[in-house]
């Protein structure tokens, strides 16, 4: 008949078109593309990229704590009442000076100045106020730490924390780099289940077709009318399922990408299948040199150690100088005679704190062992997510293989009912059940392949693989 003739022309196509995308001569530039676009442009990872930037303004305000301070200190007070201070100037002197009266009366002793008796004044005891009514400061201050371990090891742990979120930063890119794989596959699968349903759909519109045509020539009965029409429904809805998981798969995409959710995404004919080149020890052995989650908890051990010694330092004594120049007085006015200048070195120890210091020493310390057991655990849970990842990809490998040969052997099941139909030794159910099994073996086929090629961007992940340089 002319429609198995279509029919074939159309599976054939139908196969090209599943083999046809999978290669094993070049890398995808278009998804490379795509992910360049993803790693300048995704939210998430500027916010992880934000927060490292923060960290490194962090550490130049902890290094500038090297440097010594300036500051320019004016003060303008008015004062009235407070303490009365008491200078009891007659009750010292005037005693004496009685005395010496006395004496001079005795002797007749001459004052050269005046040529009269010498004589001293009964003097007021004398009262001023404790502050001045009217006085100013005026002056700049330098200090400067001489030796202050503490500035130093807060220098040191905020270096660590850059270090620590630059590999947050690039452990984010890592996973987005796979995650940006997997929506792509995901895609690309969708699409290729779609042309098959629309190819199947071709096949399906066409067996109608001619059996109402054998209908109406009282070749067939009705009823394989309507088991064609009921094929067709039950691929309509699949066709809308298939629709629905497209345009998910494309909105997560462009989400991804932070683009407009409807954007259209280009396909890429050339996606390889990449196998597995390396044994899984080591492959094991360069995840753990290349993952950027170990690289982050090294810094936060570092950062640690250094906040135990910043800890224990506060047992040694610190040295500050301190410089002041300016101008004193009840007035504003910057002469000679207004101005003085104080230098300082001050030591500051802290001999005993409540056993603050002693607490902070331990929880460091305890920081340190939390640390280095997440560090085993770590490694630990790479070499697992490693393991996974390799012998699922070998298990998608050898399905991809089954798969094909599902492909093959269906084909050939369907030709040869295909030309029993055309001859009429075959019924409808058996080739409409040679046609659904060739059709589930593509579709097999197809998800087969691009679940191989998600899995390897998981293993992709897992093994630090991808150069994210």
């Amino acid at each position: 008949m002319e429609f198995l003739k279509k029919s074939r022309i159309a599976i054939l196509f139908c196969l090209i078109t599943i083999g046809g995308n999978f290669n094993l001569t070049a890398q995808s530039e278009l998804l490379e593309g795509y992910i360049s676009n993803g790693l300048e442009n995704n939210l998430a990872l500027r916010q992880k990229l934000a927060s490292y930037e923060q960290s490194i303004q962090d550490l130049k305000e902890a290094r500038g704590m090297f440097f010594p301070s300036v500051s320019v200190n004016a003060r303008y007070t008015v004062a009235k009442g407070g303490r009365t201070i008491l200078f009891p100037v007659g009750d010292l002197l005037n005693g004496a000076y009685s005395t010496l009266n006395s004496l001079s009366a005795i002797h007749n002793l001459i004052d050269p100045h005046t040529g009269g008796p010498i004589h001293f004044p009964q003097l007021e005891n004398q009262e001023f106020q404790f502050y001045r009514p009217q006085e100013q400061e005026t002056k700049i201050e330098l200090i400067q730490p001489i030796f202050n371990p503490k500035i130093y090891f807060n220098n040191k742990i905020k270096s660590d924390l850059v270090l620590a979120k630059q590999a947050d930063a690039e452990t984010y890119k890592r996973n987005l780099v796979a995650e940006i794989k997997t929506s792509y596959y995901n895609y690309l699968k969708t699409i290729q289940l779609n042309n098959l349903i629309d190819n199947t759909k071709k096949l399906l519109e066409e067996n109608i077709r001619v059996n109402e045509k054998l209908f109406e020539n009282d070749k067939v009965t009705i009823d394989n009318v309507y088991r064609s029409k009921a094929e067709l429904g039950k691929l309509e809805q699949k066709k809308a399922e298939a629709i629905q998981m497209r345009q998910s798969a494309s909105a997560y995409f462009n989400f991804l990408l932070n683009k407009p959710l409807d954007s259209e995404i280009d396909v890429d004919e050339n996606i390889m299948l990449t196998k597995v080149g390396d044994s899984l020890d080591v492959t094991e052995v360069n995840a753990l040199k290349s993952r950027e989650e170990l690289q982050m908890l090294e810094s936060y051990q570092e950062a640690a150690n250094h906040n135990y010694k910043l800890n224990r330092s506060s047992k040694i004594p610190t040295l500050t100088g301190a410089v002041n120049y300016g101008f004193q007085g009840e007035k504003y006015s910057f002469t000679k005679e207004d101005d003085f200048m104080l230098a300082s070195l001050v030591l500051k120890w802290d001999i005993f704190t409540g056993r603050q210091n002693e607490a902070k020493i331990q929880h460091a310390r305890l920081e340190q062992k939390i640390l280095d057991q997440k560090q085993t655990e770590l490694e630990n849970a790479i070499k697992l997510d490693v393991m996974n990842a390799w012998y699922t990809l070998k298990s998608a490998y050898a399905s991809i293989e089954s798969a094909e040969l599902q492909v093959e052997t269906s084909r050939k099941a369907y030709d040869i009912v295909a030309k029993k139909y055309e001859q009429g030794q075959a019924g409808l159910i058996e080739y409409i059940d040679a046609r659904t099994t060739m059709t589930n073996a593509e579709e097999n086929l197809i998800i087969s392949r691009y679940e191989y090629l998600i899995g390897y961007a998981k293993y992709e992940l897992a093994a630090g693989l991808y150069n994210l340089e």
